[in-house]
């Protein structure tokens, strides 16, 4: 038999019954605290779990494990009721069959609409009050949800008290659940904690859903948004100790040094409500996110605060996950947002927040009395001063049309950045490695990528770069044809500018030299240029190697051949091509000449077992301005090795 986790959140109005009903499910009182048995509502999240039978799709024995969170419904705490629902598979939208529709059950189906969540099962309880049957109350409920991701969930008359409907509502909820795919384990774990507490001899232990992968018993891990390191010691999954637990369930983790936040003496190291259990390496906090914001179009038409077009500028609470954030909001393509409406927009937050680009969002008033706003985060990491780029607001354009898809993030990221590191590259976005690295691979196949020395890059940018790359170098061929090439610091100072960042260039400089291009000392060519002097130069430098060879290893002193016509930028030509050979000093002399010579002292010397500066001055027919120089540099080369006195032949 198989095993499917879900994570099921209750939805809807204050003392319509959704604590009594998980307790009619699961047997489990989710109200936990005692101020909540005293007045007789949720104040803050409880917990249950509820186990389904049935088939799969495919016909399997399936046991569908449900973590239920139960929500407060009292509008002044819907800022829990938010942290609860933060990460959810399936809504319980609860509607009392004798109040129907309240404004918190409208204010729930706007937040569950903002957070995504597509899936949802009514359950119109106390219906055991209803004079007759409960079709009129189940229209009501059709006629609120239409135009919703809602409009077609199954309603279910139910009655905590009497059982009524239970095992109908247990039925529609596992068809819901067989019809949705389980949460997918992209490799990147992430649990948002919505309690902390301390058990004596054990410690510090943390509460949450858990999505995006798999937690581990010994794991190291990292407390987000703080970038705490700690360790999993213990893995809990319904009170029941496991050695892993998934996504798509309530999962408690034993974590080690760690505290629990409000604790003085250990504030440093504290963990809370809010923040995020990860992996080590799956990222960074940030206080600038960059979102796509839209505004309920049920708001239309409404007199309450909530209502009221959200201004540019505007300050509110940002709620993701289990935390909330004070936060500044910039709209980027219009002044003001108004029911109905969508926009791209900043939110700058007065403290980080750990998020993945994929994550869903609300914002609600500076007080936490209405709900304002949600959407989705378009770039977790963001900063002020890019957001108004062209390239920046192209890329989040490009988001916001073209959705989430790994092949969208990779366009739209390299659109903006044009070459990325691959390494690390989209870790902190809702895609799994898998289906990122085959988007990729099918892009690189298709040549719309080029993958080059741990680098990605924007295959159509990268061809204008090297083109322009391909204009210098030929310019400088053409305008300098004695040079070896174009000088490398030459080419760096006009493609800097051009590139997204100064590591990218010896990757850049990498795929140019596979291209037809050769890399000679700190020049390069194409490489099939070879140097030659200018017309107007040729004369000149025929002159200058004829002087350096009527008698090649006695020749002219290096005044003498500047002091020849044009001498200076004939000689610096011969130099860089290697026709010539800077000896020091007074000295220059033909390459020819020097591989002649060296020839000649080898010989000589391998003939003789050794000999003097003088014996080889002699045996060359030169002086001591050129010998000396000469076998310096016969010595660095290892072609001779000097002993006392006398030259030997070396092993080069």
């Amino acid at each position: 038999m198989s095993h499917r986790h879900y994570i099921m959140a209750t939805a809807g109005h204050v003392d319509h019954g959704k604590s009594s009903l998980v307790q009619a499910l699961t047997g489990t009182d989710p109200d936990r605290l005692p101020e909540e048995k005293a007045r007789g509502i949720t104040i803050d999240l409880g917990f249950a779990h509820l186990e389904l039978g049935g088939t799969s799709e495919s016909g399997a024995d399936t046991t569908y494990a449900v973590g239920i969170v139960d929500v407060p419904g009292h509008e002044d705490f819907v800022t829990n009721m938010v942290a609860g629902v933060g990460s959810v598979d399936v809504a319980l939208l609860v509607v009392a069959a004798d109040d129907g529709w309240m404004p918190q059950t409208e204010e729930h189906l706007q937040i569950l609409t903002y957070l995504g969540v597509r899936h949802a099962v009514v359950a119109l309880t106390k219906s055991d009050l209803l004079p007759g049957d409960a079709d009129a109350s189940i229209a009501e409920i059709r006629q609120r949800l239409a135009d919703t991701p809602f409009a077609n969930a199954p309603v279910v008359a139910v009655s905590a008290s009497t059982g009524r409907g239970l095992d109908a509502l247990r039925g529609q909820l596992t068809q819901v659940l067989r019809s949705m795919p389980s949460p997918p384990d992209q490799g990147k774990p992430r649990l948002t904690v919505d309690r902390v507490f301390s058990l004596q001899g054990i410690g510090t232990v943390v509460t949450g859903t858990l999505s995006g992968g798999t937690f581990r018993k010994g794991q190291p891990a990292m407390v987000q948004p703080a970038a705490l390191p700690t360790r999993i010691r213990v893995v809990q999954h319904h009170h029941r100790e496991v050695e892993e637990s998934g996504p798509g369930t309530r999962t408690a983790l034993n974590l080690a040094d760690v505290s629990v936040a409000g604790r003085a003496a250990a504030d440093a190291k504290a963990v809370q409500r809010g923040d995020v259990i990860t992996l080590p390496g799956a990222g960074e906090a940030s206080e600038v996110l960059d979102v796509w914001l839209e505004k309920s179009a049920r708001l239309k038409d409404r007199e309450e605060p909530a209502a009221r077009a959200l201004q540019d500028g505007s300050r509110g609470q940002f709620h993701l996950g289990s935390g909330h954030w004070p936060a500044r909001l910039r709209l980027l393509d219009r002044r003001k947002l108004a029911p109905g409406e969508q926009a791209l927009a900043q939110v700058r937050l007065e403290a980080p927040c750990f998020a993945f680009t994929g994550d869903r969002f609300i914002l609600r008033d500076w007080t936490e009395r209405w709900t304002l706003a949600g959407g989705v985060i378009l770039n977790a990491v963001s900063e002020r001063a890019q957001v108004r780029s062209a390239p920046h607001l192209a890329m989040l354009r490009q988001r916001a049309e073209r959705g989430l898809e790994p092949a969208s993030l990779i366009r739209s990221q390299l659109g903006c950045d044009r070459a990325v590191l691959e390494k690390g590259w989209l870790m902190q976005a809702r895609v799994g490695e898998v289906e990122l690295a085959g988007a990729l691979a099918a892009m690189v196949a298709d040549g719309s990528v080029i993958r080059m020395d741990g680098w990605l890059a924007d295959a159509a940018w990268l061809s204008t770069v090297m083109k322009r790359a391909a204009l210098l170098i030929e310019e400088a061929h053409r305008k300098h044809p004695e040079r070896p090439g174009l000088d490398l610091a030459e080419l760096k100072r006009d493609l800097l500018p051009r590139l997204p960042d100064e590591g990218f260039l010896p990757a850049f400089l990498n795929h140019l030299l596979q291209q037809g291009y050769t890399r000679e000392g700190t020049h390069v060519r194409k490489t099939d240029h070879r140097p030659a002097l200018p017309p107007a130069l040729q004369a000149a430098g025929e002159k200058l190697r004829a002087a350096l060879l009527v008698q090649p290893f006695e020749p002219p002193s290096r005044k003498e051949l500047l002091n020849l016509p044009q001498g200076g930028e004939v000689l610096r030509f011969l130099l860089e091509s290697g026709e010539a050979v800077d000896l020091g000093a007074d000295t220059i002399m033909a390459s020819a000449a020097l591989t002649r010579a060296a020839r000649m002292i080898r010989r000589h010397l391998e003939g003789t077992g050794g000999a003097s500066v003088s014996d080889l001055r002699q045996l060359l027919k030169t002086n001591r301005r050129v010998i000396i120089p000469l076998l310096e540099r016969l010595d660095r080369d290892r072609v001779t090795l000097r002993q006392g006195d006398k030259r030997v032949a070396g092993p080069g």
